[in-house]
């Protein structure tokens, strides 16, 4: 059987390639009000996702983009929901400029309380990450009740990140966790609806760390 096809890629080079997907991104998702630095964002989002309804859903505090650059270049720590958001964010960039990306869902003590608890553990993983990593990013792509924790603990004076990016996918308090975030007065990136999930995440903080690299 012949597999050959007529096909060829407009290119093989994955730099272009990405210049390539990103050029055609902008002119298919047409005007905006974005600022150029949240377009950064919204375009690795669609990058990942080929959503565009995605990418016009996001939402960001007006100083979510600074304080995330402010963050990196700090050395702060990205804390991630779950493992896969750990290995899909760019750790040289983070650890350029000494900061960690950490994730603490499946940490022994963090499974013994959550079980003692009758919790989830992606509860008691965003307690334990509050009391270690002051001032950190929080990546959360998948659980919507790290999220609520969160937000939370930011009401009760318990955690003080320097940005939130809560994009929880699913059915099940996902959409309600993310409105509940909106109405913080602190550094978020955030979108409306069900749709998020870990390659959102990724790259929310990739396309922030970017620009903190880029700043020289």
């Amino acid at each position: 059987m012949d597999f050959r096809t007529e096909f060829k890629p407009l290119s093989v080079q994955p730099q272009e390639i990405e210049e390539i997907s990103f050029k055609m991104i902008t002119e298919e998702l047409g005007p905006h009000d974005y600022s150029d630095e949240q377009f950064k964002v919204v375009q690795r989002v669609i990058h990942a996702s080929a959503d565009f309804e995605l990418g016009r859903s996001l939402r960001f505090h007006p100083d979510a983009i600074q304080a995330g650059i402010q963050a990196i270049r700090s050395g702060r720590p990205v804390i991630a929901d779950v493992q896969m958001v750990q290995s899909g964010i760019s750790k040289p960039r983070i650890e350029k400029f000494g900061g960690d990306v950490r994730v603490y869902i499946s940490d022994p003590d963090v499974m013994q309380e959550a079980k003692r608890l009758n919790t989830t553990r992606a509860i008691i993983s965003i307690r334990k990450a509050a009391r270690e990593a002051d001032g950190a990013i929080y990546a959360i792509g998948n659980a919507p009740t790290a999220l609520l924790e969160l937000i939370r603990m930011v009401k009760d004076g318990e955690a003080r990140p320097g940005l939130i990016v809560g994009v929880p996918v699913g059915f099940v308090s996902a959409e309600e966790s993310k409105d509940e975030l909106l109405k913080l007065d602190i550094p978020f990136i955030t979108n409306i609806g069900r749709k998020g999930g870990s390659p959102v995440a990724v790259a929310t903080v990739n396309a922030i760390s970017l620009l903190a690299e880029q700043m020289g």
